[in-house]
């Protein structure tokens, strides 16, 4: 089976980046669907962003919907876009405090309104974020996101205890020891964010499930060479 191909954020060396247009751009590139990033305003408004601030420096948590840009979706904007083309979504809950808020259960319940729930991966830093979502909605996919290599007994501790059936693991740190112990514990392995062809041939050359990155076309490349 091909590996899952998202862009990561949409498409962002196209248009710029957690917008619709570039989630759309990603989509008619050929890509599978994109991932997105989860945060919260101040009167509970969920949105995708990725930094905690807009470029002109205003705080998220400060901000209410009415302040929030016509050109920045709202989750239900987003959600309302995948149900309408199809796409696979990878929905990253950013890191926003180490107390466990209500955008998890408020994310899953929004997924489960569109009828994605078979299309939907959650995924986080942060185990007790994928540890809630297990618990609140055990059927809606999970992904670890690691940024370094850990010991392979911590690993499969915090994989367990999240009921994590992915691995999302900057492409740097995967390799063939990585992929073996996926393999015995019958985990997808999705990297990130891969925006070299040499580096999309090599991890599909070790088995991985699925690749996150800025550049659709790339992606397209790199699995068709190998």
């Amino acid at each position: 089976m091909p590996p899952l191909l998202l862009g990561h954020r949409g498409s962002p060396r196209q248009f710029p980046e957690n917008t619709l247009p570039g989630f759309q751009a990603a989509h008619d590139a050929g890509l599978d669907g994109v991932e997105w990033d989860v945060r919260r305003l101040h009167d509970g408004t969920l949105v995708i962003h990725h930094d905690p601030a807009l470029p002109d420096g205003r705080k998220l948590p400060k901000l209410s919907r009415q302040d929030w840009p016509a050109d920045l979706p709202t989750l239900r904007q987003a959600l309302e876009w995948a149900a309408d083309t199809g796409a696979f979504v990878n929905i990253e809950l950013k890191f926003e405090s180490a107390k466990v808020d209500d955008r998890v259960a408020r994310t899953l319940q929004a997924v489960r309104a569109f009828g994605l729930s078979r299309r939907v991966l959650v995924s986080s830093f942060m185990p007790t974020q994928l540890r809630a979502a297990r618990e609140l909605a055990p059927d809606i996919g999970r992904g670890l996101l690691i940024h370094r290599a850990y010991p392979g007994w911590l690993l499969g501790a915090v994989m367990r205890w999240t009921g994590c059936a992915a691995l999302h693991p900057t492409h740097e740190i995967v390799d063939a020891a990585l992929m073996q112990q996926a393999k015995a514990h019958g985990w997808r392995v999705n990297a990130w964010t891969v925006n070299d062809e040499a580096e999309a041939r090599r991890l599909v050359a070790l088995g991985v499930n699925g690749l996150i990155g800025d550049v659709p076309e790339m992606l397209l490349a790199g699995v068709r060479a190998t």
